[in-house]
């Protein structure tokens, strides 16, 4: 009997590469101190900018942020091994780094640049 392996299709490298990165942002695009809402499936995360060549961010939102928090915003990502370093994506989960933890956030629906 035939043996057959499945792969999601995010999974795969060409899939990751060829994607359409216009629905987000690149942190390193914007001005330090710029405000962000980010609205996932489950919360409502206030960001902003401190340095955006390190992503470094203050962030609140959340269960894990319920206070304003220093973080590292890491990337996006679909929960797998492929990460878009220092990107706020639509349909992707942010990751943020604080006190040694990595915060995996729920998919993104929408992201406003405030300021």
């Amino acid at each position: 009997m035939a043996e057959t392996t499945r792969y999601a299709a995010a999974g795969i490298l060409d899939t990751w590469v060829s994607h359409d990165w216009t629905h987000g942002i690149q942190l390193g695009t914007l001005r330090d101190f710029c405000e962000i809402e980010v609205e996932t499936e489950n919360t409502l995360y206030e960001i902003t900018v401190i340095d955006s060549t390190s992503r470094e961010v203050v962030v609140r939102g959340g269960h894990f942020f319920p206070e304003k928090t220093a973080a590292k915003l890491a990337g996006s990502s679909l929960r797998g091994s492929f990460l878009k370093v220092g990107g706020i994506y639509v349909g992707f989960s942010m990751e943020i780094v604080t006190a040694g933890r990595s915060v995996v956030t729920s998919p993104v629906r929408s992201i406003r640049v405030l300021a």
